[in-house]
Order: structure tokens, then C-alpha cells, then sequence
């Protein structure tokens, strides 16, 4: 393979640098010597085979158990303890960003104290929003969805999505009315 070309003379003289563990992935190499990349140097390509590598899961980080806020005596234990340290904290001369960071820490620190941290990963999704309006909706949507792979028409095919639309809008409506009630015990 001639890299370098300068009248009569000619020569390897690029290299592509691999590592001991990576040679058994090089495929091909080869020189293009219609294109010069510096003068008088010719391309060096080199084609290396590799395997899609696994994904790794994500590392279990442990959370606060905020859904214990939900307990009445856990809840009011929370709230009084949360209002002494906002009446300790020293406020004045702080910007908002400061002000907002300072009263995150006291509410994060009280639950941390009051509710505890996770020792182990959840196996199933938080659904603290689950009612049984959604489970009537999310049960009729998958009714409807097999009906529609076991007939495969355009009809239940609608119906499907008509019910996947329900579905959807009782279960955002369903997480938006608990928000405001978790927002409404909070103050």
C-alpha cells in the first residue's frame, strides 16, 4: 500500500493507530489514490466491524417516599415541621433563585427525616393517580384492542382509537385532579 507519492519515490508512511484489543474488528484497509488529503499523501481508510454493545440499565439511585405524605398524621407532622423551619430561615436579602433553592432544601430534608428514603427499586410504576374511572377506561381500551387484532377491520380499528383517546383524557384528567388536591393539602 503506497500512501506517500513525491516523484520517483514511494512509500508507506501513514498509519492508523488501533488499539491490541480492537485489531480483530479491522475488515479492510485500503488506500484511495484518488484523493489527497495533504499534498502528496494518498487516503487511508479502514473499515472495522463492531457489535452493537448491550445497554446498560440505570443504576438504582434511592428516592424519597413522598407517598407517605398521603397518611393523614404523616402529612400534618410534615406541614408542621416544614412551617418552623420557614419561620427560622433567614430570607431577607436573598434572590429568587436563592429563595427557591433554600425552601427545595427544607422541604426535600423534612421529607427525607419524615417519610425516609427507598432501599430497594420499585418494580412497578408509581401510578399514585389510578382511580377506578381510569382502570374502567384503560380495561375498555384493551378490550378494544384485541377485538381489533382479532377481526382486523376499520371499524374496530376506530373503535380502538376512540377508546385509546378516552383513555388518554381520563387519565390526564384523573393525574391533574390529584395534583391540585396534593398541591390544595400542602398549603
Amino acid at each position: 500500500m503506497v500512501t506517500y507519492v513525491a516523484g520517483p519515490v514511494k512509500s508507506t508512511v501513514d498509519y492508523i493507530m488501533v488499539r491490541q484489543e480492537d485489531k480483530a474488528k479491522v475488515c479492510n484497509v485500503k488506500v484511495i489514490s484518488s484523493e489527497e488529503c495533504v499534498p502528496r499523501h494518498k487516503l487511508l481508510v479502514m473499515d472495522m466491524w463492531f457489535k452493537a454493545t448491550k445497554s446498560w440499565h440505570r443504576k438504582f439511585e434511592p428516592r424519597v417516599r413522598v407517598w407517605k405524605l398521603k397518611e393523614e398524621k404523616t402529612c400534618e407532622e410534615y406541614r408542621c415541621i416544614v412551617g418552623g423551619k420557614v419561620e427560622q430561615a433567614k430570607w431577607k436579602g436573598l434572590g429568587v433563585n436563592d429563595h427557591w433553592q433554600q425552601m427545595k432544601g427544607i422541604m426535600m430534608e423534612t421529607a427525607q427525616d419524615i417519610c425516609g428514603m427507598t432501599k430497594v427499586p420499585c418494580r412497578y410504576k408509581e401510578t399514585w393517580w389510578w382511580n377506578e374511572e381510569v382502570a374502567e377506561a384503560v380495561r375498555e381500551k384493551k378490550i378494544k384492542y384485541g377485538k381489533w387484532k382479532k377481526e382486523n377491520t376499520k371499524e374496530a380499528r376506530m373503535e380502538y382509537k376512540k377508546s385509546r383517546h378516552n383513555a388518554k383524557r381520563v387519565i390526564s384528567s384523573a393525574k391533574e385532579k390529584k395534583q391540585k388536591e396534593c398541591a390544595k393539602r400542602l398549603k
